[in-house]
């Protein structure tokens, strides 16, 4: 189990950020394509002189041209390393990442701490704009043009049906033996003086291609092309519908993970490895 420190080494705590314009997403590539875990690895490598790669594991990972504020990872280090290079790492770190990603604290992470399975949320956002000139230059990267006007208060209404436990297999991705039922916490829109209507969501977990199917579906209430209803009626169908569609990457921030308190993390870390099922539904109530 990842929750448990690997033989003779120290957990590390990584807080960190990027801009994932130019990466292929988090996870490590065949065929040398850039990723934040992949810079980062190779980077901590070059300033501790090690021979070995020590492996991130990551709170969330994100896709292509996702971006991350509030990232969270773990590394296990031998105590020696630790010992010798902690006190100059987060410098050292900063001279050799690319500008595209910084890591903004190192710390010895508390008993029990595993970055992924400890977390009880994450939470993103999404940025729009209706703004008939269209985008902001200097934020092109980080937010979406929608070139119909959006009407925020009917996305509020259709976004309070989805929230809670559900199956939401009609806005994920399936993968092979992974469950999609998630506990949406959280998921408000609000548009600013700038004109940039920011969606908030947050959730226990989230699968793949989750948070941006859920805001296709909300874009397609706000302007009109159905109603307020429309995406409950997605999700209680339970199965993909051709007119949800997975807006585009560069909109979305990994904005904050949060932790319980450090006597819960590894009962957390346990409880989130479980493979959930909805109550009635076939292995309900099973460990």
């Amino acid at each position: 189990m990842s929750d448990d420190v690997a033989p003779g080494h120290v957990r590390v705590r990584l807080d960190l950020s990027y801009d994932g314009t130019a990466f292929s997403g988090w996870a490590k590539q065949a065929g040398g394509r850039r990723t934040v875990q992949g810079e980062i690895e190779d980077a901590l490598r070059t300033v501790t002189r090690s021979r070995e790669t020590y492996e991130l594991t990551v709170a969330g990972r994100t896709d292509a041209g996702v971006h991350a504020r509030g990232q969270v990872a773990h590394v296990d280090l031998p105590p020696e390393v630790w010992a010798e290079h902690h006190d100059k790492l987060l410098k050292r770190l900063a001279g050799r990442l690319p500008k595209d990603v910084r890591v903004w604290a190192l710390r010895e992470a508390p008993q029990g701490f595993d970055a992924r399975f400890s977390a009880v949320w994450r939470r993103y956002a999404y940025r729009v704009t209706d703004n008939p000139g269209g985008v902001d230059p200097l934020l092109r990267g980080h937010v979406l043009w929608h070139d119909w006007p959006l009407d925020v208060d009917a996305m509020n209404e259709a976004a309070r049906a989805l929230l809670g436990e559900h199956d939401f297999a009609a806005y994920c991705k399936k993968r092979e033996g992974a469950t999609t039922i998630r506990t949406l916490q959280e998921l408000s829109l609000e548009k600013g003086a700038d004109g940039i209507i920011t969606a908030t969501v947050r959730a226990d977990a989230f699968c793949h291609n989750m948070v941006r199917s859920l805001i296709g579906a909300l874009l397609f209430v706000g302007d009109g092309h159905r109603p307020p209803d429309w995406p409950g009626k997605v999700l209680a169908a339970g199965a993909r519908d051709s007119a949800v569609h997975v807006v585009r990457p560069h909109g979305l921030t990994l904005e904050e993970v949060g932790y319980p308190a450090d006597e819960l993390l590894a009962a957390r870390s346990r409880e989130a490895r479980n493979k959930r099922s909805l109550p009635g539904a076939p292995g309900a109530g099973c460990c």
